[in-house]
């Protein structure tokens, strides 16, 4: 499509996964975020299931395409057609949970074998609110983080600490990245890479652990 502007203003679709170990409050980030809702006893996601946020940037329509991993990371079988298109990305673990922090890495080396057009990406520290039961340190999170190249932030789908910070702050970082931003039409749901080839060493780093 054309870069030029219409009198309506542009439009833009931006797709953005979540990803993380089963059970660390992916579905839950993502319903606290698009409907202010939270399952206590939610189960694992079954079938595909994304939600479209919409924001007004620069007086631009900008949505945000979130899909979560629908209950495929419990048979490590995501698939790529789940990262084609992604530009954003958001990295889940649960502080409780040592083992999930310790799969990051291996979340991180999949995002990039599926999908090479990915600009933005924050590692979330969720459950922050089980700081009682710690087992990853906000500095070991920060660390991993600047290591990597990510955002970063800890956040509480319970009760929802952090969580639209840390959606919009990746979705303005995509809408900031001239390279890989691209205007689409609201009925298309996947992205194409123009073959530009972008450094993330530019990435900045955020933490926001108050809570």
């Amino acid at each position: 499509m054309s870069s030029s502007e219409d009198e309506g203003g542009e439009e833009y679709l931006f797709k953005i996964v979540i990803i993380g170990d089963s059970a660390v409050g992916k579905s839950n980030l993502l319903s606290r975020y698009a409907r202010n809702e939270f399952n206590l006893h939610s189960k694992a996601t079954i079938g595909v299931e994304f939600q479209t946020q919409s924001l007004q940037i620069d007086n631009k329509e900008v949505k945000a395409q979130i899909w979560d991993t629908a209950g495929q990371e419990r048979f490590r079988a995501v698939t790529s057609a789940y990262y084609r298109g992604a530009v954003g990305a958001l990295i889940v673990y649960d502080i409780s949970r040592r083992t999930t922090f310790d799969s990051v890495g291996r979340w991180l080396d999949e995002l990039k074998t599926h999908c090479d057009t990915t600009v933005a990406m924050m590692l979330v520290g969720n459950k922050c609110d089980l700081d009682n039961i710690r087992a990853v340190s906000i500095e070991e999170g920060k660390s991993l983080a600047e290591a990597e190249g990510l955002f970063f932030m800890e956040t509480s789908a319970l009760d929802a600490t952090n969580v639209k910070t840390a959606f919009e702050m990746v979705i303005r970082e995509i809408y900031n990245s001239d390279t890989y931003k691209a205007e689409l039409s609201v009925n298309r749901v996947s992205l194409v890479n123009n073959g530009d080839a972008t450094s993330k060493q530019n990435q900045s780093y955020f933490s926001c652990c108050s809570r």
